[in-house]
């Protein structure tokens, strides 16, 4: 047999196709080992880790004891167990979207696009939402906001340059979000030229002339968005998109903006702790929310947030004074009779100022 020649085709080893088949191989084995490897890869802090960690195992437990496995199971599997689970409302939308979140990682190992506990979620009859309920509108108080916000601005450390890049644009997206009450929709189609670097104003353009508006970024906000836009110059991503989903350019999906969302609460430390998922409408709450308190009339806060009727701002007004007045309930109102007269909230969304003592 002749050797073989420097043009000969050289079968090579697929690294990737290997790691994926180890992968599954774990995740058939040893579902719970499995999941601890896949959790210590998401940067969870210990006591979020621990939350997710007892969850899953329960998950597990019931399905060992029905017979069934991370391969066999399906919809309506998924369904009894969140159903069945003697916890309100919130805790159940926590147990599906970790189920959600891993079964995902799991498909993508198995390479099968089909999640069963996605259409649970979708399902807006499904039984699991027979128990107590939260309030319709969500907002951060001001320790969920600080430790958010806190989290944006921390080192980004251990990760590779893909994985970087990508973390830098979520907490961009998050902050505009949380900083200048975008849309998922706006934040996808949002582009470079919508914004200034060194400006707090962004403009969200829209196929209607009648519908362009301008919002104004909270400081940390555009902050954050200036150093992304400039390293988003510098990995060079393709096209004009403020948050591209890869090099292509191509745009981010709604359901990885929920995902990164998702992401960046966990690890600021305050996901467990919520009765309900802090989503990027929670976030756009906030925003609105902040604004409230500082003193911005209703109307232009509706204007920034792009609604087309002035009733939505107050209804919104409304829903976070009673949002307060019940976060609030317990607090001790001891006024400072030095401190300086402070904007009182009206239930029209106008402020006046409160009244002293000489001028009653």
């Amino acid at each position: 047999m002749s050797p073989p020649h420097l043009t000969d085709p050289v079968p090579r080893p697929q690294p990737s196709t290997d790691l994926f088949d180890q992968q599954r191989e774990d995740w058939r084995r040893d579902p719970q080992l499995a999941f601890d490897a896949w959790l210590a890869r998401q940067q969870f802090r210990r006591s979020s880790a621990q939350v997710y960690q007892a969850q899953w195992g329960l998950f597990l437990e019931w399905l060992r004891a029905r017979g069934k496995s991370l391969v066999t199971v399906d919809t309506r599997s998924i369904a009894d167990f969140v159903a069945g689970l003697e916890v309100r409302k919130p805790q159940r939308v926590r147990y599906l979207r970790l189920i959600e979140r891993v079964l995902d990682h799991v498909r993508e190992v198995e390479a099968s696009s089909t999640n069963p506990a996605r259409f649970i979620a979708q399902d807006g009859e499904a039984a699991w939402r027979n128990a107590r309920d939260n309030e319709p509108t969500g907002f951060l108080d001001h320790a969920e906001r600080a430790a958010l916000v806190a989290h944006l601005f921390s080192p980004v450390q251990g990760l590779s340059r893909a994985q970087r890049w990508k973390e830098r644009r979520d907490r961009a997206l998050v902050a505009v979000f949380l900083g200048g009450g975008l849309k998922t929709g706006e934040a996808a189609a949002l582009t470079v030229s919508c914004a200034t670097p060194g400006s707090p104003w962004v403009t969200i353009d829209s196929t209607n002339p009648m519908l362009v508006r301008r919002t104004r970024l909270a400081p940390f906000a555009s902050a954050i968005l200036d150093a992304w836009l400039a390293e988003r110059r510098l990995v060079e991503l393709a096209g004009d998109l403020v948050f591209a989903a890869s090099p292509s350019g191509r745009p981010m999906h709604k359901a990885t903006m929920l995902r990164a969302v998702d992401a960046l609460v966990d690890a600021a430390g305050f996901a467990a702790s919520r009765a309900s998922r802090a989503s990027p409408q929670t976030l756009r709450n906030t925003f609105a929310a902040d604004l409230f308190e500082s003193g911005v009339e209703a109307e232009l806060v509706g204007q920034w947030l792009g609604f087309a009727q002035g009733v939505s701002a107050n209804r919104l007004y409304r829903a976070w004074q009673t949002w307060m007045d019940k976060h609030n309930s317990r607090a001790v109102d001891e006024p400072d009779p030095a401190a300086p007269l402070l904007p009182e909230p009206r239930r029209d969304g106008r402020f006046t100022a409160r009244r002293g003592p000489a001028e009653s």
